[in-house]
């Protein structure tokens, strides 16, 4: 019984292979993406199928050093979001009040991208001190009240601009 496992490992590795080889799954890629109908919103996907877009949901020059948001595939992803990332003001160093700031700005991504917040399938927070996640998660529920993502919370060191939390997050386009 060892020996057939073995051999049809063998063999499905093996058929892997020669269908890798040959292309065969970029063609049954294209026929069902050909297949499915674009949600993506308006602007011009890139001949790769990949639309970049600004915090304010308009095309990039594909010149900036990061995309903050990216649409392929009827997926978003958006770059991590800080507490300072759109807003240069000073303001308190305040976990709920930096939430509120992170959670806005994906907020507003996601449904730049044709999302929702119910849309949203994963998410990975990262807290500058792991003390806060308290503070966190009481706001995050507030952005979540039919059941949050698939999530990851981590601590680290420090985060850019001094932001208490900052978050990036993928998401299923659901409007067009």
């Amino acid at each position: 019984m060892n020996t057939a496992n073995v051999s049809r490992r063998n063999f499905g590795s093996t058929l892997a292979s020669f269908f890798s080889g040959l292309g065969v799954a970029a063609f049954f890629t294209r026929s069902a993406s050909a297949a499915t109908p674009v949600t993506a919103p308006a602007p011009q996907a890139a001949a790769s199928g990949v639309t970049k877009l600004s915090y304010d949901g308009k095309p990039t020059d594909g010149k900036g050093f990061i995309t903050p948001l990216v649409i392929f595939n009827g997926v978003i992803y958006i770059a991590g979001q800080g507490a300072h990332s759109h807003d240069s003001s000073t303001f308190d160093m305040d976990i709920s009040l930096h939430t509120t700031k992170v959670m806005d700005n994906v907020k507003n991504l996601v449904e730049a991208g044709g999302g929702t917040m119910d849309s949203i399938l994963q998410l990975t927070v990262y807290l500058s001190k792991i003390d806060d996640y308290d503070g966190m998660n009481k706001v995050f529920a507030k952005y979540f009240p039919n059941g949050g993502p698939a999530r990851t919370t981590v601590a680290v060191a420090a985060l850019p601009g001094g932001s208490l939390v900052e978050i990036n997050c993928t998401a299923a386009v659901v409007k067009k």
